[in-house]
């Protein structure tokens, strides 16, 4: 449980880093290296940074959307299928950066064992 929280912590504490020098695939990295270095087993290891990336995207782009009274996020919610709703957006904004972060939590996971060995 604590390998957990410690690698939860700090893949937000690297994704909110690399966000500020690169693209959107600096999650990707930040749940890379956290699966590298502090290793989960089963289900943990595509859980973990998958929660860790949609809490800190979801927020991260409701903090952006609200300084501007969600006028962006509606009209994008507009071009999918979403009718209109920022919040939906800002959900599947989350889901799909954890799904990122989660596959290369799961990579970075898979090559500390090869490493190991």
């Amino acid at each position: 449980m604590r390998k957990n929280i410690l690698n939860f912590i700090i893949t937000l504490i690297l994704a909110a880093v690399f966000s500020e020098f690169l693209p959107w695939w600096g999650v990707m990295v930040a749940g890379f290296l956290s699966g590298l270095f502090i290793p989960l087993k089963r289900i943990a290891m595509f859980i973990v940074p998958f929660l860790a990336i949609a809490l800190f995207w979801a927020s991260y782009a409701y903090s952006l959307s609200s300084t501007n009274d969600f006028i962006l996020a509606k009209k994008i919610a507009v071009l999918f299928p979403l009718e209109g709703n920022a919040n939906l957006l800002l959900l599947i904004t989350g889901i799909v950066g954890g799904i990122s972060a989660g596959i290369a939590g799961v990579f970075g996971n898979q090559c500390a064992k090869l490493f190991r060995k």
